[in-house]
């Protein structure tokens, strides 16, 4: 018995307290009342892509609509060759679910600004755009009914693919990406090509992360917990990623 009282202080104290303190918080938040009252405009945080000519790659997140957004983010992919103009990447509940395009690079999203996970530029950026367009077309959930707001295939699980396909991306889903967690089948297990992290997957509903540049990751029900020891850093269900000091990277 007092196993299982240690065990439900647990899950309150590092999932259940988080997730509520944050939504309380979102909830007193003024936000917009539906999907047309949304401002889908353009941010400015990328350069126009007539001035910046130079290659890059960004995967980018901003807090999803309504009440969802207290507990998870959005993410996409953004892929700008040498030159060229911006394609954005991402996967929506309605339609056909991988769009190309659909909104602004930059975009807000249900009126929330985004932010960069991750961005590479020049030479990097350029050599991973093959591996980036094949993992983008070898996404098997791409089909009308193939999204899944929770436990997945979500907007989400879709980064998380493409990200796992292209490793030397480095692209780290953040924490609070809900479905990036996601897989097919009810136990899969996975590591990094140089055996430094190992993710055990219970079929989006739960799940472990342990390793070098992982930390700790507990997920539970989609929501995660856990600590970063080498980019010190804790992850709480809502808040997402809290970097313990202005020099550890986000």
């Amino acid at each position: 018995m007092r196993k299982i009282k240690h065990l439900a202080s647990f899950i309150f104290a590092a999932f259940l307290l988080p997730a509520g303190v944050f939504a309380g918080w979102w909830w007193l938040e003024e936000r917009p009342s539906s999907w047309g009252a949304a401002d889908w405009s353009a941010t400015g945080m990328l350069p126009p892509a007539s001035i910046s000519e130079e290659a890059a790659i960004y995967v980018l997140a901003a807090r999803t609509g309504g009440m969802k957004g207290a507990l998870s983010v959005h993410t996409w992919i953004v892929l700008k060759p040498e030159g060229g103009d911006y394609e954005r990447y991402e996967k929506v509940g309605w339609g056909m679910p991988v769009r190309r395009n659909a909104y602004s690079p930059d975009g807000r999203w249900y009126s929330n600004p985004p932010y960069v996970v991750k961005a590479l530029h020049g030479a990097d950026a350029e050599r991973l755009f093959p591996a980036m367009r094949a993992a983008i077309d070898s996404y098997p959930y791409s089909h009308r009914g193939d999204y899944v707001i929770w436990p997945g295939p979500n907007s989400n699980s879709f980064v998380a693919h493409v990200a796992s396909q292209v490793p030397e991306l480095g692209a780290s889903i953040p924490p609070n990406a809900i479905g990036r967690d996601y897989r097919p089948g009810l136990f899969v297990f996975e590591h990094d090509a140089d055996w430094t992290d190992y993710r055990l997957f219970l079929g989006g509903y739960a799940g472990l992360a342990l390793g070098r540049d992982t930390g700790l990751e507990l997920n539970l029900l989609g929501l995660v917990a856990g600590f970063d020891l080498l980019q010190p850093a804790i992850k709480l269900p809502g808040f997402g990623r809290i970097d313990l000091w202005a020099t550890a990277s986000a």
